[in-house]
């Protein structure tokens, strides 16, 4: 009877072990939050991952800004893209520092302000969103443990704040991203231009029309062109795009025009196409990508 007894006690602690483990190496995740914006005048859902300990340590970590692609939402990076799972393992394994990641509902705004000003979405990103998430969670709020990565449309607008803030960002992590040069703009089909970029760029555009102000102030490829060489140095970059992805060319582009103008950065291209099979194969590296900025080399 004392030796059932031992048996089952030890086997009890064992299990008990066993699912402690397990769970420390498990983080959180929080579906569904929400912003009242002044900004934009409405309610914004954003998505969070906490890694394993934030529960119960006094811990600050340092955070990346996981934005998602056109006509999704907040939750497309824990649903398709599994990002927990993801985060978890490579938390447990070390290929990522501990990391809080924060997944806004962009909607379709790729990320900035509207031609018109009806929609400031960068505007409420930068001075809003920001600030008020920082705040309610332990976050680094500090240059250096920041960093914004994207698939597609977010692919482009981790671009966007990389190149326009980059006393905000240590590093950028694009997969997919949307890019396009002033050719492409131009000739693109009008149902294209229509449901995709004219809130964005400006509404009924045709041709070279399409090369107007707000265009130029969001074009990824004439911000690199026309800041300096020291200021795109601020800020590490990682670029990845499917060999079978209809963006590859704009993506190429953007890689010829840093290498050009002698801006440290790496550029993957694999096999793969604008699918989620391809991001979540590839996000583990662009998060460990940023990663290494958090940490001392």
């Amino acid at each position: 009877m004392i030796t059932y007894l031992k048996k089952t006690t030890w086997f009890l602690l064992s299990l008990f072990s066993t699912l402690t483990g397990l769970a420390q190496t498990n983080g959180i995740v929080i579906e569904k939050n929400t912003l009242k914006s002044s900004i934009l005048k409405k309610d914004v859902n954003y998505s969070v991952y906490l890694p394993a300990g934030y529960d119960h340590s006094d811990r600050t970590y340092p955070v990346v800004y996981l934005l998602h692609g056109f006509t999704d939402d907040n939750t497309g990076w824990l649903q398709f893209g599994e990002i927990n799972r993801f985060a978890d393992k490579a938390i447990a394994d070390g290929t990522i520092p501990p990391m809080i990641i924060i997944m806004p509902n962009g909607d379709s705004s790729f990320y900035v302000n509207s031609f018109d000003g009806k929609e400031n979405y960068e505007d409420f990103f930068v001075k809003e969103f920001m600030p008020t998430v920082e705040k309610a969670f332990r976050i680094k709020a500090e240059k250096k443990y920041r960093g914004v990565a994207g698939l597609s449309m977010g692919g482009y607008g981790s671009l966007i704040y990389g190149l326009k803030y980059p006393d905000l960002f240590a590093a950028v992590g694009a997969m997919s991203s949307a890019m396009h040069d002033d050719e492409h703009m131009v000739s693109m089909q009008d149902e294209e231009y229509n449901t995709t970029y004219a809130r964005m760029y400006g509404i009924g555009l045709k041709g070279k029309d399409r090369l107007s102000a707000a265009w130029y102030k969001n074009s990824v490829l004439k911000i690199v062109d026309t800041k300096s060489a020291d200021e795109l140095k601020k800020v590490r970059y990682w670029i990845d795009c499917g060999d079978d992805d209809y963006l590859t060319i704009g993506n190429c582009e953007l890689h010829i025009a840093l290498t050009e103008k002698g801006i440290p950065h790496e550029f993957r291209m694999r096999d793969g196409a604008h699918n989620w099979t391809y991001w979540r194969t590839g996000i583990t590296d662009a998060l460990q990508f940023i990663g290494w900025s958090f940490r001392q080399q």
